[in-house]
């Protein structure tokens, strides 16, 4: 008899990604990002660090940033204990000199810009969009979408210098398919960020520069342990994953890898959903 995931406890749902820890990690992989260099902004913990140690198990330098310094040591600890190639940078992607730092150092220590994996973002406020304070719509608006096409304008001639090839990688959300009401306008700047996505593809195309974007659904981590953390609403979220759980961090690591990789080299201005089967038509 098969029993549906709506049918387990809610102990059990939670002690689930444990297991697709072990499931969705092989133990060995490919090297078909041998020697890209691939920066990924705030990648010292969750969705950002899950993804930097896939993109170095594939074979590349991986440049790893976050804005305190202790996060950063302990991640490039951790991604060196596994044998990857990397090298860790403060950055506060709001802070003009730090992208600039991000991009300089980058060079200087591989040479090339191969990768840009845009994760950062913030959330600071609870509540629907028409109770935002202007203030924070602002912040969210610099960091989550003005703050990724900063650092693209930079990345992308070092692209271009290199014969073209890039990857571009947008970390959106399933909130920018199907707003929700107490994320109102993260929604919404994740939403733009579907639309950077393919206004940039379109102007780098012509250079074999890739531009894509991926949309988890709830990943467990930090950023989303408002909801993860609170049984009553968790309960309700699950309702609407049809796969009866949340996300893994690592379970982004492999879409964002192929998106990088030439076994995606006619995808560009796309979006990807990683959500579990929940709805996701804007």
């Amino acid at each position: 008899m098969v029993v549906g995931y709506r049918g387990l406890s809610l102990a059990l749902l939670r002690a689930w990604p444990s297991s697709v820890r072990n499931m969705s990690t092989p133990a060995k992989h490919s090297a078909k990002l041998q020697d890209k260099v691939a920066i990924v902004t705030a990648s010292t913990d969750g969705i950002g660090l899950a993804i930097a140690r896939r993109l170095g198990e594939d074979g590349a330098h991986v440049v790893v940033s976050s804005r305190k310094q202790a996060n950063v040591d302990s991640a490039v600890a951790e991604l060196e204990g596994l044998g990857c190639s990397v090298l860790g940078l403060t950055c506060h992607v709001a802070k003009d000199q730090d992208r600039q730092n991000l991009i300089s150092k980058t060079l200087e220590k591989f040479g090339s810009i191969d990768i840009l994996v845009s994760n950062a973002a913030v959330n600071p406020t609870m509540g629907g969009v028409l109770d935002c304070p202007e203030s924070v719509w602002d912040k969210i608006f610099e960091v989550n979408v003005k703050n990724a096409l900063q650092l693209t304008q930079l990345v992308v001639p070092h692209m271009q210098k290199q014969g073209g090839g890039g990857a571009v990688v947008y970390i959106s959300s399933i909130a920018g398919f199907q707003p929700m009401n107490m994320l109102g306008a993260y929604s919404v700047s994740k939403t733009a960020l579907l639309g950077l996505t393919k206004a940039v593809a379109q102007q780098v195309a012509f250079d074999n520069i890739r531009v894509n974007c991926v949309a988890p659904g709830i990943v467990k981590t930090n950023f989303s342990s408002a909801i993860t953390q609170h049984p009553a609403v968790y309960e309700k979220i699950l309702e609407s994953i049809p796969l009866g759980r949340v996300a893994d961090p690592k379970e982004l690591g492999g879409i964002v890898s192929f998106l990088c990789s030439s076994d995606a080299s006619y995808i560009t201005g796309e979006t990807f959903v990683v959500a579990g089967g929940m709805l996701s038509r804007l």
